[in-house]
């Protein structure tokens, strides 16, 4: 019974000890402002996505009309209604030759040579199968994306065999050494969900934007965690502290989940909060667009665009949380919180650093091992989601989004446990 009432004590005073760590945190008037902006920031990059977006087409007497935002949207969502859903073989058979009727029966090769108001009325409904099309029969060796007018229609009557064939070819190309990294493609490929599925009105720069909305959260996390130990250093409060009963390895751990645990519910309220604001303007039945149609229609990913959008979320938290807990080693490491701080926002900017000034294949393998590369501009998960990179170690050959969150998650208690051993350690 002692055993037991000793234990329950225990627990209570270490969430007494959280609770206070969290509220200390959150009471800083630095953190207050950071909260603050992080909330207003996510609101404007949810509409900023939706502003980007512009069509334009003739009036019924031949008026150029152009809109922009919400209606562009839905004029979208109008005219290209009839082809949502799946889309098979025979769909993207039925758009080409459309496409080679429509320019024959006017007697012109391109169709910026047809007469007003016909390519917005005749081709434009089908243009994100055209789009498709070219890419997924561009040479794989060149890159030349052919014209809809050059494609036989016989032959896009079988687009995800032709798809299937460029991916090896391509494969062959880009991992000529690694011919398990190939295998690994075409095998991930035949298990894309297939035909794909698409549903108009999405721009992929919503994307984007959760992407860079990461990397500002991570940032301000990174701001927020940075003064929790070498504050205390600076201020000398943590020679008092040692000397408590609880002080030392609890403290530290407290320190250590307060921060992690505020990194993680600001990051989920901002992410949650932009992906309702988004979705709900784009439209919500917009996630059960096929990846591969919004992006290269070989691609290897077997996912909607709500399932890219989580997973991209959850990679996100991974990386605020690797980085985070980084800067924590760091703020562990250094009494003067300007050094922890500016050396932790260095590492944030790390990975667009060397993505510009190495070779891509170096800046590729550097940029694993820095946690703030899943959220990095041009260094994403998403980028990785979407690419053919595998990284190889003899003859082993891992897909690169593995990859990152595979070091990630390990990242994480590899930091904080150097983040409490040096809090143990430390010596004025």
């Amino acid at each position: 019974m002692a055993v037991s009432t000793g234990k329950y004590r225990k627990k209570v005073v270490d969430m007494r000890m959280l609770k206070l760590e969290i509220r200390r945190i959150l009471k800083t008037k630095l953190t207050i402002i950071l909260l603050i902006a992080a909330v207003g920031l996510t609101f404007i990059m949810a509409y900023l996505p939706v502003t980007y977006v512009k069509t334009s087409y003739m009036d019924s007497e031949g008026n150029s009309i152009e809109v922009t935002g919400k209606d562009a949207i839905a004029y979208d969502k109008q005219v290209q209604k009839e082809i949502e859903g799946e889309i098979t073989d025979s769909d993207f058979e039925n758009a080409v030759r459309h496409y080679q009727e429509c320019l024959s029966s006017y007697g012109v090769t391109k169709t910026n040579e047809l007469p007003n108001g016909v390519y917005e009325k005749e081709i434009y409904p089908y243009e994100p199968l055209y789009r498709s099309i070219m890419y997924g029969f561009a040479d794989p060796v060149t890159g030349i994306v052919p014209t809809i007018r050059d494609i036989p229609v016989e032959k896009a009557g079988n687009f995800y065999a032709e798809c299937e064939k460029n991916l090896e070819t391509l494969m062959k190309l880009e991992q000529k050494d690694n011919p398990k990294a190939q295998q690994d493609a075409l095998e991930r490929y035949e298990h894309v969900e297939k035909p794909y599925k698409f549903y108009p009105g999405y721009n992929t720069d919503a994307l984007d934007y959760q992407i860079l909305l990461s990397f500002v959260i991570m940032t301000l996390c990174v701001v927020i965690a940075a003064p929790v130990f070498s504050s205390d250093y600076q201020s000398e409060a943590d020679a008092i502290l040692r000397c408590t009963k609880y002080g030392r390895s609890k403290l530290a751990t407290t320190k250590i989940i307060s921060a992690l645990l505020i990194s993680s519910v600001v990051y989920a309220i901002c992410i949650g909060l932009y992906l309702i604001i988004s979705n709900s303007m784009f439209g919500w039945e917009c996630t059960g667009t096929s990846v591969q149609m919004l992006y290269s229609v070989i691609n290897l990913v077997n996912m909607n665009l709500g399932e890219l959008q989580f997973c991209v979320a959850a990679a996100g938290l991974i990386t605020v949380l690797a980085t985070v807990s980084l800067t924590l080693f760091l703020s562990s490491r250094f009494k003067n919180v300007v050094v922890s701080l500016g050396i932790s926002l260095m590492i944030c900017i790390l990975p667009i650093v060397f993505y510009i000034a190495l070779p891509n294949d170096v800046a590729t393998r550097v940029n694993v091992f820095i946690p703030s590369s899943g959220v990095g501009l041009v260094t994403s998960i998403l980028s990785s989601l979407v690419d053919f990179v595998y990284l190889s170690v003899g003859k082993i050959s891992v897909w690169l989004p593995y990859v990152m969150v595979g070091i990630g998650i390990i990242e994480i208690p590899v930091f904080v446990l150097g983040a409490v051993g040096s809090y143990m350690r430390y010596k004025k």
